[in-house]
């Protein structure tokens, strides 16, 4: 098989306070169907997530707790994972604080090469922000 492209669906709870999230994070609507909408989609570059209302997989219970590292519980975390790589993490970091996106982690250069930080959706949803940091 090859993939021409991937698009993760996310459960959300509320289409529009996702929509309003995501353009804190910098990213944009795409689109949305129904009356009232029920599905629709965000963008950056060419990456699209979309979010759908009460379907289409699970949700986290979005609690306010460190997504990695010692004081956290990997088997708790109910809702999605997913990576987004970026040209600066420090500068998405400061893009969280003035908006007010809970950060469940970082930023910080992990051993596996790569600076990250997590972000919660309200919903759960975890997002890795990460960028490959060279070791020399």
């Amino acid at each position: 098989m090859y993939a021409k492209a991937i698009t993760p669906i996310l459960n959300v709870s509320d289409i529009q306070r996702s929509f309003d999230w995501f353009e804190k994070l910098g990213w944009k609507k795409c689109w949305d169907w129904g009356a009232p909408p029920t599905f629709g989609s965000v963008g950056s570059g060419e990456c699209e997530i979309f979010l759908c209302v009460n379907a289409q997989g699970g949700r986290g219970d979005g609690e306010n707790r460190p997504s990695f590292g010692p004081d956290s519980n990997g088997a708790a975390e109910t809702g999605v994972w997913m990576s987004i790589w970026v040209d600066d993490v420090d500068a998405v970091h400061q893009r969280c604080i003035e908006q007010g996106i809970e950060i469940s982690w970082g930023p910080e250069n992990m051993p596996w090469g790569v600076r990250e930080m997590h972000v919660r959706h309200p919903d759960g949803h975890v997002f890795r922000i990460s960028r490959g940091i060279d070791h020399t």
